[in-house]
């Protein structure tokens, strides 16, 4: 391996807990799938996948490439016990289609349909404090708000507890500059929100509701053997903790990165403000999920020896599915795949949300949350502001976007 691969990451340094990685991963990803598309770092020990191509392959192959040690990085987080934070992302076929199918009573088309209306309540309840004020901190007053008061309301969560919610799934996710592994404040995240989510599950347990949490306390179905199997406690909390990152932090930094980018993009803007209507606020969705997807890498474990390119990857090694390279790839996005322009048509190819038996479950509710919050800023303005020197972001391995993100805004 080592002489086959001597370097590649002089050549491209490629560090994903690097500070400067996370302004800017693009011309990082543009390098690698030019120079090395099956790239490895000797120094953190891993293998990354940027062409489209590959990733996808690398999605659709749950054999070969495992789940089951989680989808991080970070050694902390990298071990067989990994479900115990994401669920059945953290695991492969058998256990993962059982959880999943019995999570998916919870989770069905119709409930979350019937949700609509309930989040176009509750956009306008936020983004008209918004507009009242002109001048706002986007993220701390509306988009770091509407997905956790989604989640929280399908899993029967007071409001009194949510910004305590938002504060640990912030803490949760953050990376600190220099380490790389989990910082001690998001074990304590963690610890604070299995604690709070079992209290939560005991107490539903004994006051079953319409909420999802009492739907999963109920949902059964039939196992090998014949008898009707249940979700145990622990898959239920586990679930609700993936809840808290996959359900609410990559949403909240959907709805930041999209306005953010129609800023430096006022010709696209231009086209949503001017006509907001459904197509076209979905055209700006469907772009920035591809042009800066919130999730931008996932790992997997090699179980068996697998090949990309011209390289053997051995059993035991870890690889990263760039996803936010691959959705830049110009081979099947053409020449201009650096460019924010709305209305390519890529719902169908983009990868933010995955392929094969992980694709996304709430793929559907990200996608509805953002239309309709930002269905409601268009309709509403006649133009914002960023201001981009006040901004900050996040920084993660696996998610992108802003902790702080400074608006002005016109009403119309």
């Amino acid at each position: 391996m080592a002489a086959t691969t001597t370097g590649m990451q002089t050549a491209i340094p490629f560090d994903p807990y690097s500070y400067a990685f996370h302004e800017d991963p693009y011309p990082t990803y543009t390098r690698l799938r030019t120079e090395a598309p099956v790239y490895y770092n000797s120094d953190g020990d891993f293998w990354a996948l940027s062409r489209h191509a590959d990733v996808a392959a690398g999605f659709r192959d749950n054999v070969r490439l495992s789940n089951s040690w989680g989808v991080s990085m970070d050694p902390t987080s990298y071990n067989p016990h990994a479900e115990k934070a994401m669920s059945f992302l953290a695991m492969d076929d058998p256990r993962h289609l059982r959880l999943r199918k019995l999570v998916s009573k919870g989770f069905t088309p119709r409930r979350v349909s019937e949700l609509s209306t309930r989040i176009t309540d509750l956009t306008a309840q936020h983004w008209d404090k918004c507009l009242q004020m002109g001048e706002f901190d986007y993220i701390a007053d509306f988009a770091g708000l509407l997905p956790m008061d989604v989640v929280s309301e399908l899993l029967g969560v007071g409001e009194a507890d949510r910004a305590h919610l938002r504060i640990q799934s912030d803490l949760l996710i953050h990376r600190e500059e220099g380490v790389t592994d989990v910082p001690e404040a998001a074990i304590y995240a963690y610890l604070e929100l299995h604690r709070y989510y079992t209290e939560l599950l005991v107490d539903r347990r004994k006051n079953l509701g319409d909420d999802m949490v009492s739907a999963l306390l109920s949902a059964e179905m039939p196992d090998d053997d014949g008898t009707l199997a249940k979700l145990t406690d622990d898959e239920i909390i586990g679930f609700m903790m993936l809840m808290v990152v996959a359900g609410n932090e990559t949403t909240t930094k959907l709805l930041a990165n999209s306005v953010f980018w129609g800023n430096r993009n006022r010709g696209e803007l231009t086209k949503v403000l001017a006509d907001p209507s459904e197509q076209q606020v979905s055209d700006w969705v469907e772009e920035t999920l591809r042009y800066d997807t919130s999730s931008q890498m996932l790992l997997r474990r090699v179980i068996e020896d697998v090949e990309f390119g011209d390289y053997t990857i051995e059993a035991g090694q870890r690889i990263l599915l760039l996803v936010g390279s691959a959705n830049r790839d110009e081979d099947v996005f053409g020449a201009d795949a650096d460019q924010y322009r709305l209305g390519r048509g890529t719902e169908r190819t983009i990868l933010s949300f995955g392929l094969g038996t992980h694709f996304c479950l709430g793929a559907h509710l990200a996608r509805l949350e953002t239309n309709i919050g930002l269905d409601q800023l268009a309709r509403t303005v006649r133009s914002y502001d960023i201001d981009e020197a006040g901004a900050e972001r996040v920084h993660s391995v696996n998610v992108r976007g802003f902790a702080r993100l400074p608006m002005t805004v016109q009403a119309r």
